[in-house]
């Protein structure tokens, strides 16, 4: 697919939601809820029209956000990506539309199912894992530590593990939230994955930049 594909196809997600809202708006409550507590129970309201401001900020925001921060990182790196940038941008805007239209639909259905939202994210840290390899050394986006914005050699491989423990921490995510029915646990579970993927990277890139280090510095002595 090329550049002009995926900006169209980038535009088409950002319309998704709001064809989506066209067709079920004669069915929606002229009230909806618009925030759930953490059981998936409304607790706040706004009239239908509310609704269009969640895919219309989230989407075209991120979309522009991705646009500019390019143009924005002083190593320049995000541009030299090429496709694979394009590729991350197009993977960002179908998940604001999934998440966006799933939104919409739990408005008009009166309650939201922590289960299948927690595992939407889960996909999305799923698939965000199969293009770490790909991120190049930026201040922007990626496993951003002191470490790995240091060195470039630590950051390719912090990535490369950061990666994969995403994409199988994002799949647990996913099966946890068909297996357990318990809110209480499955809180539990989606915090404790989500602090392994957070903290080991974090862990693993000062010890890889502690090992560049000394080896760098037996070399000049």
């Amino acid at each position: 697919m090329n550049k002009y594909l995926k900006e169209a196809a980038m535009w088409a997600m950002i319309a998704l939601p709001f064809v989506y809202i066209g067709m079920i708006w004669k069915t929606l409550p002229e009230t909806v809820p618009i925030h759930f507590n953490l059981r998936g129970e409304p607790d706040d309201w706004a009239g239908k029209s509310s609704l269009l401001l969640l895919p219309g900020i989230l989407g075209i925001s991120v979309y522009l956000l991705m646009l500019v921060i390019p143009y924005l990182d002083p190593k320049k790196r995000l541009g030299d990506m090429g496709s694979k940038y394009d590729t991350l941008r197009l993977l960002m805007s179908f998940f604001i539309a999934v998440l966006s239209m799933y939104v919409i639909y739990t408005s008009s259905q009166g309650s939201i199912n922590p289960n299948m939202l927690t595992a939407l994210i889960g996909g999305f840290f799923a698939l965000l894992g199969n293009y770490f390899q790909t991120i190049r050394p930026n201040y922007f986006v990626g496993l951003r530590t002191p470490w790995t914005l240091e060195n470039e050699e630590v950051w390719k491989r912090v990535h490369r593990l950061g990666g994969r423990l995403w994409m199988a921490g994002g799949l647990m995510i996913i099966i946890t939230s068909f297996l357990i029915t318990s809110f209480l646990a499955l809180a539990i579970t989606f915090g404790s994955l989500m602090m392994i993927m957070v903290v080991v990277p974090v862990v693993f890139s000062y010890t890889e930049y502690q090992k560049h280090r000394n080896v760098a510095s037996r070399t000049t002595e």
